[in-house]
Protein backbone atom coordinates (compact mmCIF):
# COMPACT_ATOMS: atom_id res chain seq x y z
CA UNK A 1 0.00 0.00 0.00
CA UNK A 2 2.77 2.37 0.52
CA UNK A 3 4.61 1.94 -2.58
CA UNK A 4 1.45 1.88 -4.04
CA UNK A 5 0.92 6.06 -2.29
CA UNK A 6 4.86 6.80 -3.58
CA UNK A 7 4.68 5.41 -6.94
CA UNK A 8 0.66 6.83 -8.02
CA UNK A 9 2.31 10.36 -8.33
CA UNK A 10 4.41 9.88 -10.55
CA UNK A 11 2.23 7.88 -12.50
CA UNK A 12 -0.09 10.73 -13.18
CA UNK A 13 2.66 12.85 -13.64
CA UNK A 14 3.83 10.58 -16.70
CA UNK A 15 0.32 10.84 -17.69
CA UNK A 16 -0.18 14.64 -18.22
CA UNK A 17 3.32 15.22 -19.43
CA UNK A 18 2.66 12.47 -21.84
CA UNK A 19 -0.66 14.68 -22.61
CA UNK A 20 1.06 18.22 -22.70
CA UNK A 21 3.65 16.84 -25.02
CA UNK A 22 0.94 15.67 -27.25
CA UNK A 23 -0.34 19.39 -27.09
CA UNK A 24 2.75 21.14 -27.95
CA UNK A 25 3.43 18.31 -31.36
CA UNK A 26 0.11 17.70 -32.64
CA UNK A 27 -1.31 21.40 -32.25
CA UNK A 28 0.76 24.05 -30.65
CA UNK A 29 4.57 23.81 -31.84
CA UNK A 30 3.55 23.06 -35.69
CA UNK A 31 1.47 26.28 -36.06
CA UNK A 32 3.44 28.80 -33.76
CA UNK A 33 1.24 29.51 -30.88
CA UNK A 34 3.60 30.34 -28.26
CA UNK A 35 1.13 30.48 -25.32
CA UNK A 36 2.91 31.41 -22.75
CA UNK A 37 5.59 29.86 -20.48
CA UNK A 38 8.78 28.25 -21.12
CA UNK A 39 6.96 26.26 -23.62
CA UNK A 40 6.10 29.13 -25.78
CA UNK A 41 9.58 30.69 -25.70
CA UNK A 42 11.13 26.97 -26.49
CA UNK A 43 8.56 27.24 -29.92
CA UNK A 44 9.46 30.73 -30.71
CA UNK A 45 13.27 29.14 -30.34
CA UNK A 46 12.27 26.77 -32.72
CA UNK A 47 11.09 28.01 -35.69
CA UNK A 48 13.76 30.76 -35.21
CA UNK A 49 16.70 28.61 -35.15
CA UNK A 50 15.42 25.39 -35.44
CA UNK A 51 15.88 24.39 -31.38
CA UNK A 52 14.80 20.98 -30.46
CA UNK A 53 11.61 22.20 -28.30
CA UNK A 54 11.83 18.98 -25.65
CA UNK A 55 15.76 19.86 -24.80
CA UNK A 56 14.79 23.72 -25.42
CA UNK A 57 12.27 22.87 -22.68
CA UNK A 58 14.81 20.60 -20.24
CA UNK A 59 17.72 23.27 -20.69
CA UNK A 60 15.23 26.10 -19.78
CA UNK A 61 13.13 24.37 -16.39
CA UNK A 62 16.37 23.14 -14.45
CA UNK A 63 17.79 26.32 -13.78
CA UNK A 64 14.68 27.47 -13.13
CA UNK A 65 13.87 24.35 -10.62
CA UNK A 66 17.30 24.74 -8.90
CA UNK A 67 17.22 28.27 -8.02
CA UNK A 68 13.29 27.64 -6.86
CA UNK A 69 14.09 24.79 -4.43
CA UNK A 70 13.50 26.35 -1.33
CA UNK A 71 9.88 27.62 -2.71
CA UNK A 72 9.32 24.46 -3.87
CA UNK A 73 9.89 21.97 -1.30
CA UNK A 74 12.32 18.46 -1.58
CA UNK A 75 8.92 16.36 -2.42
CA UNK A 76 7.63 18.95 -5.08
CA UNK A 77 11.25 19.91 -6.14
CA UNK A 78 11.70 15.44 -7.53
CA UNK A 79 8.48 15.28 -9.05
CA UNK A 80 9.18 18.84 -10.79
CA UNK A 81 12.37 17.61 -12.07
CA UNK A 82 10.82 14.17 -12.84
CA UNK A 83 7.62 15.94 -14.57
CA UNK A 84 9.97 18.30 -16.91
CA UNK A 85 12.41 15.91 -17.86
CA UNK A 86 9.24 13.08 -18.79
CA UNK A 87 7.86 16.40 -20.81
CA UNK A 88 10.82 17.04 -22.60
CA UNK A 89 11.95 13.40 -23.33
CA UNK A 90 8.41 12.35 -24.88
CA UNK A 91 7.99 15.70 -26.94
CA UNK A 92 11.10 14.79 -28.67
CA UNK A 93 10.31 11.54 -28.89
CA UNK A 94 6.49 11.80 -30.26
CA UNK A 95 7.73 14.98 -32.77
CA UNK A 96 8.24 12.50 -35.42
CA UNK A 97 5.50 9.71 -34.44
CA UNK A 98 2.31 11.77 -34.45
CA UNK A 99 0.90 13.89 -37.15
CA UNK A 100 -0.30 17.43 -36.81
CA UNK A 101 -4.29 17.12 -36.94
CA UNK A 102 -4.67 20.91 -38.94
CA UNK A 103 -2.94 23.82 -40.01
CA UNK A 104 -5.52 26.04 -38.69
CA UNK A 105 -4.56 28.30 -36.10
CA UNK A 106 -7.91 28.93 -34.69
CA UNK A 107 -8.81 25.17 -33.97
CA UNK A 108 -4.97 24.37 -32.89
CA UNK A 109 -4.99 27.27 -30.46
CA UNK A 110 -8.19 26.29 -28.89
CA UNK A 111 -7.41 22.44 -28.56
CA UNK A 112 -3.92 22.87 -27.70
CA UNK A 113 -5.22 25.19 -24.92
CA UNK A 114 -7.35 22.72 -23.84
CA UNK A 115 -5.38 19.06 -24.33
CA UNK A 116 -1.98 21.06 -22.29
CA UNK A 117 -4.28 22.21 -19.18
CA UNK A 118 -5.60 19.13 -18.93
CA UNK A 119 -2.22 17.33 -18.83
CA UNK A 120 -0.82 20.41 -16.52
CA UNK A 121 -3.87 20.01 -14.32
CA UNK A 122 -2.96 16.45 -14.00
CA UNK A 123 0.57 17.26 -13.42
CA UNK A 124 -0.60 19.47 -10.40
CA UNK A 125 -2.62 17.47 -8.72
CA UNK A 126 -0.49 14.77 -8.82
CA UNK A 127 1.67 17.10 -6.79
CA UNK A 128 4.38 18.87 -9.30
CA UNK A 129 4.45 21.77 -11.00
CA UNK A 130 4.77 22.55 -14.69
CA UNK A 131 7.87 24.54 -13.79
CA UNK A 132 8.54 27.58 -16.46
CA UNK A 133 6.58 30.72 -15.53
CA UNK A 134 5.21 29.53 -12.45
CA UNK A 135 8.82 29.36 -11.20
CA UNK A 136 9.39 32.61 -12.80
CA UNK A 137 6.62 33.90 -10.83
CA UNK A 138 7.77 32.41 -7.52
CA UNK A 139 10.91 34.33 -7.91
CA UNK A 140 9.54 37.54 -9.01
CA UNK A 141 7.54 37.46 -6.14
CA UNK A 142 10.18 36.93 -3.63
CA UNK A 143 12.64 39.92 -4.87
CA UNK A 144 10.18 42.03 -5.81
CA UNK A 145 7.05 43.40 -4.65
CA UNK A 146 4.81 41.74 -6.36
CA UNK A 147 2.17 39.11 -6.07
CA UNK A 148 2.99 35.26 -7.26
CA UNK A 149 -0.30 35.81 -9.83
CA UNK A 150 1.02 39.65 -10.39
CA UNK A 151 4.35 37.60 -11.48
CA UNK A 152 2.55 34.70 -13.56
CA UNK A 153 0.93 37.47 -15.36
CA UNK A 154 4.37 39.12 -16.15
CA UNK A 155 5.99 36.21 -17.63
CA UNK A 156 3.25 35.19 -19.99
CA UNK A 157 3.06 38.61 -20.88
CA UNK A 158 6.62 38.29 -22.07
CA UNK A 159 6.34 35.54 -23.62
CA UNK A 160 3.46 36.16 -26.24
CA UNK A 161 5.03 39.48 -26.53
CA UNK A 162 7.81 37.86 -28.18
CA UNK A 163 5.53 35.79 -29.72
CA UNK A 164 4.04 38.97 -31.52
CA UNK A 165 7.15 40.20 -32.12
CA UNK A 166 8.97 37.50 -34.02
CA UNK A 167 6.26 36.02 -35.25
CA UNK A 168 3.23 38.37 -35.91
CA UNK A 169 0.32 40.02 -33.35
CA UNK A 170 -2.27 37.84 -35.04
CA UNK A 171 -0.06 34.55 -33.73
CA UNK A 172 -0.09 36.61 -30.44
CA UNK A 173 -3.26 36.66 -30.24
CA UNK A 174 -4.17 33.57 -30.32
CA UNK A 175 -1.75 32.34 -28.25
CA UNK A 176 -3.20 34.67 -25.61
CA UNK A 177 -6.16 32.50 -26.29
CA UNK A 178 -5.20 29.23 -25.79
CA UNK A 179 -3.20 30.46 -22.96
CA UNK A 180 -6.57 31.44 -21.26
CA UNK A 181 -8.30 28.30 -22.07
CA UNK A 182 -5.28 26.35 -20.53
CA UNK A 183 -5.92 28.12 -17.48
CA UNK A 184 -9.55 27.39 -17.40
CA UNK A 185 -9.05 23.99 -17.69
CA UNK A 186 -6.18 23.40 -15.13
CA UNK A 187 -8.57 24.66 -13.01
CA UNK A 188 -11.38 22.47 -14.37
CA UNK A 189 -9.43 19.35 -13.82
CA UNK A 190 -8.26 20.28 -10.29
CA UNK A 191 -11.83 21.48 -9.02
CA UNK A 192 -13.97 19.03 -10.57
CA UNK A 193 -16.72 20.10 -13.13
CA UNK A 194 -19.39 21.56 -10.95
CA UNK A 195 -22.49 19.24 -9.61
CA UNK A 196 -23.31 20.81 -6.80
CA UNK A 197 -24.44 24.70 -5.32
CA UNK A 198 -24.19 26.33 -2.35
CA UNK A 199 -26.67 28.08 -1.17
CA UNK A 200 -26.72 30.57 1.62
CA UNK A 201 -30.11 31.74 3.00
CA UNK A 202 -31.32 34.70 5.52
CA UNK A 203 -35.06 34.64 6.46
CA UNK A 204 -36.95 35.37 9.77
CA UNK A 205 -38.04 31.97 9.56
CA UNK A 206 -35.11 30.11 8.82
CA UNK A 207 -36.68 27.44 11.62
CA UNK A 208 -39.52 26.74 9.24
CA UNK A 209 -37.19 26.82 5.88
CA UNK A 210 -34.69 24.67 7.84
CA UNK A 211 -37.28 22.07 8.40
CA UNK A 212 -38.99 22.70 4.90
CA UNK A 213 -35.70 21.59 3.52
CA UNK A 214 -35.08 18.94 5.65
CA UNK A 215 -38.92 16.93 4.65
CA UNK A 216 -38.75 18.25 1.40
CA UNK A 217 -35.30 17.23 -0.02
CA UNK A 218 -33.54 15.44 2.53
CA UNK A 219 -30.57 18.01 3.12
CA UNK A 220 -28.94 19.12 6.07
CA UNK A 221 -28.56 22.60 6.86
CA UNK A 222 -26.06 24.72 8.75
CA UNK A 223 -26.95 27.93 10.76
CA UNK A 224 -24.38 30.44 11.29
CA UNK A 225 -24.60 33.36 13.65
CA UNK A 226 -25.12 36.84 11.46
CA UNK A 227 -26.03 39.80 12.39
CA UNK A 228 -27.41 42.69 9.77
CA UNK A 229 -25.81 45.67 10.16
CA UNK A 230 -28.13 48.12 9.19
CA UNK A 231 -30.85 47.25 11.59
CA UNK A 232 -28.57 45.55 13.94
CA UNK A 233 -30.84 42.55 13.89
CA UNK A 234 -29.15 39.01 14.86
CA UNK A 235 -30.27 36.46 12.43
CA UNK A 236 -29.13 33.06 11.60
CA UNK A 237 -27.39 32.37 8.15
CA UNK A 238 -28.66 29.22 6.68
CA UNK A 239 -26.16 27.07 4.63
CA UNK A 240 -26.72 24.23 2.42
CA UNK A 241 -25.43 22.35 -0.32
CA UNK A 242 -28.01 20.77 -3.05
CA UNK A 243 -27.15 18.75 -6.35
CA UNK A 244 -27.79 21.29 -9.41
CA UNK A 245 -31.14 19.63 -10.00
CA UNK A 246 -32.27 20.55 -6.64
CA UNK A 247 -31.63 24.18 -6.95
CA UNK A 248 -35.28 24.82 -8.23
CA UNK A 249 -36.91 22.51 -5.57
CA UNK A 250 -34.82 24.24 -2.98
CA UNK A 251 -36.39 28.19 -3.80
CA UNK A 252 -39.61 26.55 -4.23
CA UNK A 253 -39.41 25.43 -0.66
CA UNK A 254 -37.92 28.39 0.79
CA UNK A 255 -40.10 31.09 -1.60
CA UNK A 256 -43.07 29.11 -0.05
CA UNK A 257 -42.30 29.73 3.52
CA UNK A 258 -40.87 33.44 3.38
CA UNK A 259 -41.27 35.22 0.04
CA UNK A 260 -38.86 37.85 1.58
CA UNK A 261 -35.96 35.60 2.31
CA UNK A 262 -32.67 36.73 0.89
CA UNK A 263 -31.01 33.85 -0.74
CA UNK A 264 -27.92 33.72 -2.70
CA UNK A 265 -26.55 30.80 -4.61
CA UNK A 266 -22.67 29.56 -6.04
CA UNK A 267 -21.10 26.87 -7.87
CA UNK A 268 -19.82 24.44 -5.43
CA UNK A 269 -16.72 22.51 -6.14
CA UNK A 270 -15.65 19.01 -4.75
CA UNK A 271 -18.05 18.70 -2.66
CA UNK A 272 -17.28 15.63 0.36
CA UNK A 273 -19.29 14.28 2.58
CA UNK A 274 -22.74 13.09 3.65
CA UNK A 275 -25.15 12.76 0.65
CA UNK A 276 -22.23 13.31 -1.86
CA UNK A 277 -19.29 11.57 -2.57
CA UNK A 278 -16.73 10.25 0.09
CA UNK A 279 -13.07 11.26 0.29
CA UNK A 280 -10.51 9.35 -1.14
CA UNK A 281 -7.33 10.16 0.58
CA UNK A 282 -4.44 10.31 -1.72
CA UNK A 283 -0.94 10.80 -0.47
CA UNK A 284 0.70 12.82 -3.05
Amino acid sequence: MRLRKLIAPYIWITVGSVVIALALDIFLVPNKIAAGGVSGLATILFHLFRLPVGWTLLVLNIPLFLLSFRELGWRVFIRSVYGALVTSVFVELLTTQVLVMTSDVLLSSIYGGIISGFGMGIVLKAGGTTGGTDLVARLINKYLPVTVGQGLLVADFIVISLAAIFFNVELALYALLSLLITSKVIDLVQEGISFAKAVYIVSGKSEEIAQGIFQELGRGVTALEGRGMYTGEDRPVLICVVGRTEESRLKKVIYKIDPRAFVFITDAHDVLGEGFKNYQEKEY
